[in-house]
């Protein structure tokens, strides 16, 4: 007999309360045999777990998605790769929708390459650690952080600098433009896809057998059904 999707859900909710009843129990007991500086904690009951490493992991409370480590918590990422990253991870994890989640992915590679992407969510933060004058790598950061102080703002040691990488010819550090400057440029395709988006998602779908390649293709209408194929 196959139980209804209701009844499913009742079952796990009725055994994720048997669970919660016994943790001060389990606590108790734990706690009597740690050394008096030591005490264990209940910090929340997770449903369902992503690990990459120890220190990279994603975990799912109620419809919540508490991450370590991983993209869509760190501000030198654009918005655009870390939402990216945290809808996949909220259909893997809340509904355990592979699909969902590649569809997702897939969405985004298009909106990106079409230009429809708005500038707000390609802004990279970073914060400037020094002097622009000691940097001796020139990161985008310090790029933007220098036509900044052309048009005569002061920029100092712990200054968050706001910007965008642009179309165009050079590095990829001699494109980067103040985020409040850019709405007279393009933004660059290229980097959005293969240095923000490709590294986020990848990060999580390797697990489950799909390559940074495979996931590049999802973009791409002819590529697309010869990716279809492969995991049919």
């Amino acid at each position: 007999m196959v139980l209804s999707l209701e009844n499913e859900v009742l079952m796990q909710k009725k055994l994720e309360k048997e669970i919660k009843s016994h943790v001060d129990e389990f606590l108790e007991n734990i706690n009597s045999e740690l050394p008096e500086s030591m005490e264990l904690e209940y910090e929340g009951f997770y449903r369902r777990g992503f690990f990459v490493t120890k220190k990279r992991y994603a975990v799912i409370e109620e419809e919540k998605i508490i991450a370590k480590g991983l993209e869509l918590v760190r501000r030198d990422w654009a918005p655009v790769a870390k939402d990216t990253q945290q809808n996949i991870l909220m259909a893997i994890l809340q509904n355990g929708d592979i699909d969902k989640a590649v569809e997702i992915i897939e969405k985004v590679l298009k909106k990106v390459k079409s230009g429809k992407i708005e500038m707000k969510d390609l802004m990279i933060h970073t914060q400037i650690t020094k002097k622009l004058s000691d940097y001796k790598n020139i990161g985008p950061h310090v790029v933007a952080a220098q036509k900044l102080e052309e048009k005569g703002l002061k920029i100092d040691k712990g200054t968050i600098i706001q910007y965008v990488i642009v179309k165009g010819k050079g590095a990829i550090s001699e494109r980067a433009v103040p985020y409040e400057d850019s709405m007279n440029y393009n933004y660059d395709v290229y980097y959005y896809i293969n240095h923000q988006i490709l590294p986020a998602v990848s990060r999580i779908m390797k697990s489950l057998g799909y390559t940074k390649e495979q996931l590049a293709e999802l973009g791409d209408k002819d590529k697309q059904k010869s990716l279809d194929a492969f995991f049919k």
